[in-house]
C-alpha cells in the first residue's frame, strides 16, 4: 500500500534551541529531487547540517537535517516541498509516479511600481515583504528621481498564483505601504502581457567590460583573493568501490546553500544519485560521499567526462557567485552574478541577501537593475547596483565587495 500524500513530506520540529528539525521526504524519484528541494529549503533561511539520500531509481527516500531562524513557517514549507515532488496518484490508496504529460505553463508576471521618498535600507525592506509574501522578483529597475524620490519597477510572480485576485493584491500593498512608512507613496500592481515582458527583459549579452570583470573566472587559479569559499576543495571520483555507481567524495569548506550548489550542478550534468550522505564537521568542513550514475544507468568510466564533472564541481564550490565592485567613470557599481539552472530556475533570495548587506554597510544604493544574460555558454542573473557616493564614498570599495560576499555565504 502506498503513502498518503500528507506523509509524502514529514517534519519533525526541534524540541530546544540549538537542535535540528528534521525533514524526510519519501516519494517517486526523479533527476533533479534533490536540487529542487534544496533550493526551496534555502528559500526559507534554513541551512542543512546534514543528509542522506537514497534511492532504487524509482522510489526516493530522503533525510535533511536543517537549522535556521525560530520564525519559519513549517507548515507552508511543507507544501511547497509536497508540489516539488513528482504527482502521486492516491487511487485505491496507491501512490505512484505519474509523469507530466505537458509541462506547466509559466506563471503570470505582474509589474509592481511604486514613488515614495527614498531612505538607507528602503530597497531591502521592501524585497523583504515580497520574500514574505512569496512573490518571486524576476527583474528590477530602480531608479533615484533629483528630488530625492525612487521609482521602483519589480516584475514578479506570485507564487501562490493569487495575485491576480484584489484581496492579495490589496494585502500586497497594505504591507508595503506599512513598510515604506510614506504617507505620499504611492503604489500599483498590474498584470503584464508577454509583450511587456519581453520589452523589459535586458539584453542577452553583457558589456565586455563587464564581463572581464567578472566572468573571466573559469579556472580556480583565477578567482581573486577574499572572493571564494576556500582554497582548499578535495573531489576524488572512484569507479572501484561500487560495481554499477561511481563514487564522488567531497571535503569542503561550508557555505550557505552548499548542497544546492552541488545538487545544481548534477541536475544540469542529468547525472542521478542512487545514495549519499552529507555531514558538517568542527571548524566549518563538510563531507559529501554520492554514489551517482549518469543518464543512462551507467558509471561515468569516461576520463574526460569526469574531469569535466570534477572541474565544474570545484569551480561551483570555490565560487557559487561572482562578485566585484568597479569604477565606471566617477560612479562606482557593484556586480553579483547568479548562475540560473537549464530548467531556469537561480539561487533564492541573492538580491535579499545583497540589500541586507548594503543596509548594513551604510552605502545608499543610487539604481539597480536585475537581468538575465548569456556570457559563454551559461545564463546567468546578473544584478548591477550602482551606489550613491554623495561627497565621496565613506565605506572602502574592497570591504563592501567583501561585506556583500560573506552575506551571501552566510559568514556574516
Amino acid at each position: 500500500m502506498g503513502i498518503l500524500q500528507d506523509d509524502v513530506v514529514l517534519i519533525r520540529e526541534a524540541e530546544k534551541e540549538g537542535e535540528t528539525t528534521v525533514i524526510t521526504v519519501n516519494c517517486p524519484d526523479k533527476t533533479g529531487l534533490g536540487c529542487d528541494l534544496c533550493r526551496i529549503i534555502l528559500f526559507f533561511r534554513l541551512s542543512i547540517v546534514r543528509g542522506d539520500v537514497s534511492t532504487d531509481g524509482k522510489w526516493c527516500y530522503i533525510v535533511f537535517w536543517v537549522v535556521g531562524k525560530q520564525r519559519t513557517r513549517w507548515s507552508l514549507l511543507k507544501k511547497r516541498l509536497i508540489q516539488a515532488c513528482p504527482s502521486c496518484s492516491s487511487a485505491s490508496g496507491i501512490s505512484y509516479y505519474r509523469s507530466e504529460v505537458q509541462p506547466p505553463q509559466p506563471p503570470n508576471v505582474f509589474l509592481l511600481k511604486f514613488s515614495c521618498h527614498d531612505r538607507q535600507g528602503l530597497l531591502h525592506d521592501v524585497t523583504e515583504v515580497l520574500c514574505e509574501l512569496e512573490l518571486t522578483i524576476k527583474k528590477v529597475k530602480v531608479s533615484t528621481t533629483p528630488d530625492g524620490r525612487v521609482v521602483d519597477l519589480f516584475f514578479i510572480t506570485d507564487t501562490r498564483e493569487l495575485l491576480h485576485t484584489k484581496k492579495r493584491k490589496d494585502d500586497t500593498i497594505e504591507q508595503l505601504s506599512a513598510i515604506l512608512g510614506d504617507p505620499y507613496v504611492t503604489i500599483d500592481i498590474e498584470l503584464v502581457g508577454p509583450e511587456i515582458t519581453a520589452c523589459s527583459q535586458a539584453s542577452p549579452f553583457l558589456p565586455s567590460a563587464i564581463t572581464e570583470d567578472i566572468f573571466d573566472l573559469e579556472s580556480p587559479d583565477s578567482i581573486p583573493r577574499g572572493t571564494s569559499t576556500t582554497d582548499s576543495v578535495s573531489i576524488v571520483m572512484d569507479n572501484s568501490l561500487s560495481p554499477a555507481h561511481t563514487l564522488v567524495q567531497i571535503v569542503c569548506q561550508d557555505h550557505k546553500g552548499l548542497l544546492y550548489d552541488i545538487m545544481r550542478t548534477l541536475k544540469d550534468y542529468n547525472i542521478q544519485i542512487s545514495y549519499g550522505r552529507f555531514s558538517t564537521k568542527p571548524k566549518g568542513k563538510c563531507e559529501i560521499d554520492l554514489f551517482i550514475v549518469q543518464s543512462d544507468g551507467k558509471k561515468i568510466v569516461d576520463p574526460s567526462k569526469q574531469k569535466s564533472l570534477s572541474s565544474r564541481l570545484r569551480m561551483e564550490l570555490l565560487r557559487p557567485l561572482r562578485v566585484t565592485i568597479v569604477s565606471r567613470g566617477p560612479d562606482t557599481e557593484l556586480h553579483v552574478a547568479n548562475p540560473v539552472e537549464l530548467s531556469g530556475k537561480g539561487r533564492p533570495l541573492v538580491f535579499y541577501d545583497i540589500t541586507l548587506a548594503l543596509k548594513m554597510l551604510g552605502p545608499c544604493i543610487f539604481s539597480a537593475e536585475v537581468g538575465r544574460h548569456v556570457i559563454g555558454d551559461r545564463e546567468w542573473e546578473v544584478y548591477r547596483i550602482l551606489l550613491d557616493e554623495g561627497e565621496g564614498l565613506s565605506v572602502p570599495r574592497n570591504k563592501i565587495e567583501k561585506g556583500v560576499w560573506k552575506m551571501l555565504m552566510g559568514w556574516e
